[in-house]
């Protein structure tokens, strides 16, 4: 599988939302926290008549035989919460919600033939406990800090099944679910958070064999592709054009082979990846808020020190480039 390839549309456009524009508590923007592709927990779900999703179903084409293997990997966003306790024991601050962390989870399946999976529904369940951690820390002022981070547990299945529909063609159906159990049947939407997969996706990848492409299947494939359900995911193929190895089902509508344009520095976490406007906004922020930010997150961390030493000609590659030029044809012209 291409993993390298997910990795940076994940942090380009997956993550959008994972830090609220633009990367300060004291911002009054965004003061509900969104992304794309949150699964909260069942209970929660159902608690608000299904508005809020607790799964995603991708089902996509394999061309190959009853050999070729299958295997699925699902990642995703587990939030955190971050509070200080200042060194003198009455003296104890909390950071806003805004300024809640994430640690990246990566749950695999194991490989599976398509003879297999034809067979039966394979399901592979995941849980990540509750934790708390405190770590020393040197704050702002240089004074010594308790840095406590707490995570609630998260746990859930992934389901593959497929369906052999010709000689040498399957359709595979993928179901991720979050499963795990509420304290209270009247818990808060942030409180749901904390134990929901956020930024889910898929990454499929398959040996001895190739996906198809949903967005532009071959003619005799197209009533197969158009039968496809996808619920809260959007399955691409990743990679160099023309591979058919692995396949992204993302939680945002991409097109096959999608790429990082090259003027960009590095992630900004939004998913337009307006990468000059967002700069010169972390540019115009003051001293104070960007101490907010180097006492915040590690990724917001790396935004500012990367955009403050962003050398000038690299700031200028960001204004804007031609990907390609076409002849204006006669009726483009009327």
């Amino acid at each position: 599988m291409n993993l390298a390839c997910v990795e940076q549309i994940a942090k380009a456009v997956l993550y959008e939302g994972y830090m609220l524009y633009p990367y300060r508590p004291s911002s009054v923007k965004n003061q509900q926290r969104w992304n794309f592709g949150v699964l909260y927990p069942q209970a929660y779900s159902e608690l608000q008549d299904g508005d809020e999703a607790f799964s995603m179903r991708t089902e996509c084409l394999v061309c190959g035989t009853e050999e070729t293997a299958l295997e699925v990997r699902l990642r995703f966003l587990h939030l955190r919460t971050r509070s200080t306790r200042q060194s003198s024991p009455d003296s104890f601050q909390s950071f806003p919600d805004g300024w809640q962390e994430a640690v990246e989870r990566d749950v695999s399946a194991q490989e599976y033939t398509l003879e297999r999976l034809c067979q039966e529904t394979v399901m592979h369940e995941f849980a990540f406990p509750s934790q708390t951690d405190v770590s020393s820390e040197t704050g702002a002022g240089g004074n010594s800090e308790n840095v406590v981070r707490r995570q609630l547990a998260v746990g859930g299945a992934i389901e593959i099944f497929a369906e052999k529909l010709l000689d040498k063609l399957f359709k595979v159906r993928i179901c991720v679910r979050n499963l795990t159990p509420l304290e209270s049947a009247a818990a808060s939407r942030d409180h749901a958070l904390l134990h929901s997969l956020v930024s889910a996706h898929m990454i499929s990848g398959v040996r001895n064999g190739e996906f198809v492409s949903l967005l532009d299947p071959p003619p005799e494939f197209q009533d197969f592709a158009g039968g496809c359900r996808n619920v809260g995911a959007w399955p691409v193929l990743v990679g160099e054009p023309g591979q058919r190895d692995t396949l992204l089902a993302s939680p945002i509508i991409l097109y096959d082979y999608p790429q990082i344009a090259p003027e960009s520095a590095g992630d900004l976490f939004d998913g337009t990846e307006i990468d000059e406007i967002l700069s010169l906004r972390i540019m115009t922020l003051t001293d104070e808020e960007k101490r907010e930010i180097r006492q915040s997150d590690e990724r917001a961390r790396q935004v500012l020190e990367r955009t403050e030493a962003m050398p000038a000609e690299q700031f200028m590659k960001l204004h804007g480039a031609v990907r390609g030029l076409r002849p204006l044809k006669e009726e483009d012209a009327l």
